[in-house]
């Protein structure tokens, strides 16, 4: 793959499905594809069949699929251009078998993905309503100031928060000549997300900060939306926090969320919860909920579904995000080994939808980006899948990758070293054609919380094309491998974790077709914490080092990040000689190899003041460092910027390692 290619990475999403889409069902995915001429995503929606994908909607950026329950409409949703030539997305809906498709809402800054009522007849979203004057919603267009008295204003990738609070909004679609919906069901003082409807249609249940953000808080509980007047009461208190959830037939609701109850807001894995609600009512009930997962080995991701008398859930799990059976009821929280596989293999599913017994999901796998695949789950229950059982990775209908592998892909092998305390460490690389041996790219995931996978990387393959064996991997500290693997660094960042990344890649270099003396160190966000890290400590092992979006510095993180006003004190500590300690910044003068520190000038997360600061204080310290600079992006840059500053990005990437690592 090369850096002009990255309009190759086609990459399905929202899967949705009645019936089985390989005979006579009906299945939707969105596909979004980066659009380098126009320096945009354009997002199609699809139909699946048996063989392959056609498209379905006519918009450019069209999004979000959803069947209605009786399978009859399609809601989705479509870029319309408002007043001010914004483009928003709002809810519109079509009939299955082809027609036009109806915009249904005038929101004014857009809405998020739609949920259908069980009888097929309304509608709800999320959607974010501005105070007057603000987001070029309404005049004037310059601004008022805000005035800002709590921690939690702002975030990465949305921007201020408290200005614009993200309320629940109801459509019914049964009237094709009403007019557009502009305003909320809801008037919460709060955000509120995660809509699903109770059985009955009576009501909504949604995710609210606790108390309904009253003050700062990490916690969150479920409130019921009553969905003919909007108002809200308190459904379901959780340990922590809550996301998307589903009802069983007898008013169960299970939900996606994570427990707080030991004091940590880090490195804790979110789980299956589930809380008895009955099917129309729970007004006032403050039900708790109970763990059906083992938080020590089971980490939940995305939305449950209900299947028969089991909840299906994806899991992570060493580099994989796979499907796997909760069967309920349950005695007590079940581990990893205890949920049988249905959609195994070296695959990382991003999203699934189920009907009756018919699986869809869209999954990346090491050839692919992404691809739409079907799995029977009728057979996938049958005798022989009993708990732990790899079952495959089902029936690909799609074959979206091909043009990322008209230019090759370049393969991928397991890597597993030791540490000098005996801890096992996991990985991978990614090679190069040639028989070697190869210079060698050591590149560090973010998070910490997250996890390298076997799934199909840009990065890793713009770079083995370039000529580089890529080095990739999950130290302490990453998701996927159990509590205490997740947790290791909290407190000791700086500590296990350089000896665990140092580890693989002296792992992967025993083998003859790495070249141990060219390596180069790069990473970003808390990979390019790392980064830094290693180039002050251990710069003897590297030829030169790539600093991307890090966290250079504690002290000032701790007051200009938007989670810096909790994640600093969870991870480091609030002392700030300790934060000295952990921050690269302090041994900035001990760092000996070119060095770049690569920074958004948007970027909320880890702000450009830490990439200032660690440029300044290499520079003063004779440094051959240099900063590289992307206006307009944000945290996401290499992974959702616009498309001519991920080519860009790479074309750096590349002319700096030719300089200090160059390929022979």
């Amino acid at each position: 793959m090369l850096a002009t290619d990255i309009p190759h990475l086609t990459i399905p999403s929202a899967p949705t499905v009645v019936g089985d889409p390989r005979t006579d069902g009906t299945a939707f995915v969105a596909v979004s594809r980066p659009d380098l001429d126009t320096d945009t995503y354009r997002s199609t929606i699809e139909r699946v069949t048996a063989s392959g994908t056609e498209r379905w909607t006519s918009g450019d950026r069209d999004s979000a699929p959803t069947l209605s329950p009786d399978g009859r409409w399609l809601a989705f949703l479509r870029a319309v251009e408002d007043e001010h030539g914004t483009r928003r997305a709002q809810l519109a809906v079509m009939p299955v078998h082809g027609g036009e498709a109806r915009v249904l809402t005038a929101l004014p800054l857009g809405a998020g993905s739609p949920v259908w009522s069980p009888d097929s007849t309304r509608v709800a979203a999320t959607a974010r309503f501005p105070e007057p004057g603000r987001y070029g919603a309404s005049t004037p267009a310059a601004e008022a100031p805000r005035l800002i008295s709590r921690l939690d204003f702002h975030v990465d990738g949305t921007g201020y928060l408290l200005d614009r609070p993200q309320q629940i909004v109801v459509v019914d679609v049964t009237d094709p000549g009403a007019a557009l919906v502009s305003a909320p069901l809801t008037s919460a003082p709060c955000s509120l997300d995660a809509p699903t409807w109770f059985p009955d249609g009576t009501a909504l249940l949604v995710a609210a900060p606790r108390d309904l953000g009253a003050r700062e808080t990490h916690d969150e509980d479920l409130y019921r939306v009553d969905a003919s007047d909007g108002r809200l009461a308190l459904a379901v208190r959780t340990e922590g926090s809550a996301g998307a959830s589903v009802f069983a037939g007898d008013g169960t609701v299970y939900f996606v969320g994570a427990s707080h109850a030991d004091g940590q807001l880090v490195g804790e894995p979110e789980g299956l919860w589930a809380a008895r609600l009955g099917t129309g009512t729970g007004a006032g009930s403050d039900v708790a909920a109970v763990p059906l997962t083992a938080r020590e080995s089971v980490h939940v991701t995305g939305a449950p579904v209900v299947h028969g008398d089991d909840v299906l859930v994806a899991v992570l799990d060493r580099g994989t995000v796979g499907i796997r059976r909760v069967p309920t009821p349950t005695t007590a929280p079940l581990g990893l080994d205890a949920l049988p596989v249905v959609l195994g293999g070296h695959t990382v599913v991003s999203d699934f939808a189920v009907d009756g017994d018919v699986l869809l999901a869209t999954v990346a796998t090491p050839e692919t980006p992404g691809e739409a695949v079907v799995v029977d789950l009728a057979a996938s229950g049958a005798a022989g899948t009993g708990p732990g059982t790899d079952t495959g990775a089902g029936h690909a209908l799609t074959d979206l990758g091909a043009a990322a592998r008209a230019g090759g892909v370049r393969r991928i092998e397991e890597v597993t070293g030791t540490s000098p305390d005996g801890t096992p460490v996991h990985g991978w690389v990614v090679l190069p054609d040639g028989e070697g041996p190869h210079p060698v790219l050591r590149v560090v995931h973010g998070g910490p919380f997250g996890q390298d996978t076997w799934a199909f990387f840009d990065e890793a393959q713009v770079y083995a094309t370039a000529g580089y064996a890529v080095v990739i991997g999950n130290p302490r500290g990453s998701a996927g491998y159990g509590l205490e693997h997740g947790r290791a660094v909290i407190g000791a960042m700086g500590t296990v974790d350089v000896d665990d990344v140092l580890a693989l890649l002296d792992a992967a270099l025993e083998r003859p077709d790495l070249d141990g003396d060219r390596v180069g160190i790069m990473g970003g966000s808390y990979g390019g914490f790392m980064t830094s890290w290693l180039a002050a400590h251990h710069g003897d092992r590297f030829a030169a080092a790539w600093s991307e979006r890090a966290v250079n510095a504690w002290d000032s993180f701790a007051g200009s990040s938007d989670i810096g006003w909790f994640f600093a004190d969870a991870y480091v500590g609030a002392d700030p000689e300790e934060q000295r300690r952990r921050s690269p910044l302090t041994y900035a003068s001990q760092v000996t190899i070119p060095f770049m520190v690569a920074h958004s000038e948007e970027d909320w997360r880890c702000p450009i003041e830490q990439g200032h600061r660690q440029f300044v204080a290499l520079r003063r310290a004779g440094v051959d460092a240099s900063f590289l600079v992307f206006p307009g992006e944000g945290h996401e840059l290499s992974r959702s910027g616009r498309p001519k500053h991920r080519v860009e990005r790479f074309e750096h990437v590349l002319a700096w390692w030719a300089e200090h690592l160059p390929v022979r």
